[in-house]
């Protein structure tokens, strides 16, 4: 009995220390060992167990960075700034040619604090609010970097979950942003506690219910592909994708460069060059995203309930369309009913907002969300409209608008998803596509 116990407590205690997750402090509360300087010209000193960094006018942004790289890991701090000031702390980070920091920046400020930021490159990867954030009092926050997974926390609240593949290792730093505003001079940020976990790090992965961001080209991600997301187009070539007037892919007028698919310039004429392309397959309800860019003036547009069958002569096939449109540039945009042909719209039925998120120099985000006669229209992840089709309302709509005259225009059970050439040179990647059953 006794050898028994003995043994249940020997094995109880070996579960325990190999449970037991390893902290290593990356800041020995009492000096600056194991850190550089780098960049600007910004203070850093020690007080009471705090790493304190002054902001000062006149010097580019500076970074106190560990002398150590790191790649896999799960980091927990604590930090305090004055109102109104932005700073971060880069990680996986590197030096560039000019001396100057780059690399993944988890962002501290009063509004997207937590978010995730590419220091010298792409931007906000994975933006959020701020909320949970205390203002002017100490936060605690933490970061999982394993693999091409990399979320954040604040205060034990989750604030992004990125999927990415870009930098896989590299120095943690302190960042003192750069400040052009007199009054600001002297201002402060901290940090302390400061620690790292390099050990087992899959093991201590936090759950997080924040949909993940998907970075990584033309790819699903576990989550993604754990949720039911599907690739409509791989990236690489013409499979699972058909020409809207005939069997096979157009021999001209697309081009797959680089991992986006373009449409080439042309007349600026609807389906006069290569022509619409639409999937192989059918979609009844699901969630539809897309990413595209236009070039200035450009006109294209995302159709779904596409039935090729309806339209055999010249002219785009025809199915509801989500408008891809430069507003400013093109004269299209003038046209239709209270804006109902600009970008965002349900083509000349419902107009969305005049106000909306998007940039003509990046890429952009097109969302639809079709279940059963409910359908919206998401850009950037905002809610540009919705409606509801098969009934009275909706068919009312349609009979005064261009569709007027196409028999059940809308309300197909299911049909393809289409990606218009309307003559003008456009980029499409990240077309993914979740069923919802």
């Amino acid at each position: 009995m006794k050898k028994s116990l003995l043994i249940l407590i020997s094995a109880f205690l070996l579960t325990l220390s190999m449970s037991a997750q390893e902290w290593t402090p990356l800041f020995n509360g009492k000096n600056l060992n194991g850190w550089k300087k780098i960049g600007g010209k910004a203070e850093y000193k020690v007080t009471d167990g705090v790493i304190t960094g002054k902001f000062k006018t006149g010097t580019a942004s500076s970074f106190l960075a560990t002398v150590q790289e790191y790649g896999d890991f799960i980091l927990e701090f604590s930090f305090k700034i004055e109102g109104g000031l932005n700073s971060g702390v880069q990680f996986r980070s590197y030096t560039l040619v000019d001396k100057t920091v780059a690399g993944y920046q988890f962002e501290i400020d009063g509004k997207y604090s937590g978010g995730i930021y590419e220091e010298k490159g792409r931007g906000w990867l994975a933006l959020t609010t701020a909320d949970g954030y205390k203002a002017g009092d100490w936060n605690t926050a933490r970061i999982e970097a394993v693999g091409n997974s990399i979320r954040t926390w604040i205060n034990g609240k989750p604030r992004t979950n990125l999927w990415d593949a870009k930098t896989g290792k590299g120095f943690i730093a302190l960042q003192v942003h750069e400040i052009s505003q007199k009054e600001q001079d002297g201002k402060t940020v901290s940090w302390k506690d400061i620690k790292i976990c390099t050990k087992d790090v899959e093991r201590y992965r936090t759950r997080t219910d924040i949909p993940v961001v998907n970075r990584v080209p033309n790819t699903i991600s576990p989550e993604e592909a754990e949720e039911g997301w599907i690739l409509l187009w791989d990236g690489k070539t013409t499979a699972n994708w058909r020409s809207a007037k005939s069997a096979g892919f157009p021999a001209k007028g697309w081009l797959i460069e680089d991992g986006i698919l373009k449409v080439v310039k042309s007349d600026g004429g609807e389906s006069t060059n290569g022509g619409d392309i639409i999937t192989e397959k059918k979609y009844k309800n699901f969630i539809l995203s897309v990413d595209f860019k236009i070039t200035e003036g450009a006109n294209s547009g995302i159709k779904y309930f596409v039935n090729p069958d309806v339209n055999k002569a010249e002219g785009s096939a025809i199915g509801c369309e989500f408008q891809i449109l430069d507003d400013l540039r093109h004269p299209d945009a003038k046209l239709g009913v209270k804006g109902n042909r600009k970008l965002g719209s349900l083509y000349d039925l419902i107009p969305a907002p005049d106000s909306k998120p998007f940039n003509i120099n990046s890429f952009n985000t097109a969302t639809v969300i079709v279940n059963d006669s409910h359908v919206e229209h998401w850009l950037n992840g905002v809610k540009m409209l919705e409606y509801t089709r098969n009934n009275q309302m909706w068919n009312a709509l349609v009979a005064y608008s261009k569709y007027g005259s196409w028999i059940n225009f809308g309300n197909f059970t299911d049909g393809h998803i289409l990606l218009q050439d309307h003559g003008d040179e456009v980029w499409f990647q990240n077309i993914k596509l979740k069923e919802i059953h």
